[in-house]
């Protein structure tokens, strides 16, 4: 069984950290207001607090089906965005990257199961 070492799990979350921050401005053109990332073996988990575009809030009053469908393609484009950064940057294989994000509270969560 082998040991990693504080440092490590530090940089690693720190590293995470500023990937979902850069992929979420490029996406939504600013960064997060809060985060907190968990490790588990083989498997990341990301809480985050966003901020939501402003056009979206605004259309969701009267268009809810087609802000919907806008944030669930924005998630899609996300996950491809992110995982192509963690096996670029980090040198880490991504098995799958899950993720859900309430428009109301703008709270996501973002699994990242990595390859053994």
């Amino acid at each position: 069984m082998s040991t990693i070492s504080p440092n490590f799990h530090s940089t690693f979350k720190k590293n995470i950290a500023q990937l979902y921050n850069r992929v979420n401005q490029e996406i939504n053109g600013v960064g997060v207001k809060k985060q907190r990332i968990e490790v588990l073996d083989d498997i990341v988990i990301v809480f985050a607090t966003h901020k939501r575009v402003q056009a979206l809030n605004t259309l969701s009053k009267s268009f809810h089906t087609l802000t919907l469908s806008v944030d669930s393609a924005l998630i899609v484009e996300f996950k491809s965005m992110f995982k192509k950064r963690i096996e670029e940057s980090l040198q880490r294989n991504v098995k799958t990257i899950l993720r859900d994000y309430d428009p109301i509270t703008e709270e996501a969560c973002t699994i990242i199961y990595f390859d053994e």
